[in-house]
């Protein structure tokens, strides 16, 4: 054998050689990716943002179709997904509903890509 095939070989058995850390499961993998898909779009961004910054914590939906000059319909599907991702918490009020951040939702999205 020469030496170009036994550094070859070398490299091949270094290639797959389990690197024996702790890989991300199935499950923490989707429900990362799920708040990635959430933030994904800038007019989430943009309504995160915006309840962040509400007077008492909390914006209602009829408040947050303006600042975004997308109707009534665009702007409650973009609040579901944050709602879904785990990022804003939805209180029905009669027949509007008002949006809050999550307590911790900020500071644990920031820590998603440390954790992997």
């Amino acid at each position: 054998m020469t030496s170009l095939q036994n550094l070859e070989l070398a490299v091949d058995e270094a290639c797959c050689a389990p690197s024996g850390q702790a890989v991300l499961s199935a499950e923490d993998a989707q429900r990362k990716a799920l708040v990635f898909k959430a933030l994904a779009d800038p007019n989430r961004l943009r309504l995160l943002s915006i309840v962040k910054g509400a007077g008492g914590g909390e914006a209602c939906v009829c408040d947050l179709t303006e600042p975004l000059d997308l109707g009534q319909p665009t702007v409650s599907h973009h609040l579901k997904i944050l709602v879904d991702a785990g990022l804003l918490h939805r209180e029905k009020r009669g027949t509007w509903a008002y949006y809050s951040l999550v307590p911790g939702a900020i500071e644990q999205t920031a820590g998603l890509l440390a954790s992997l």
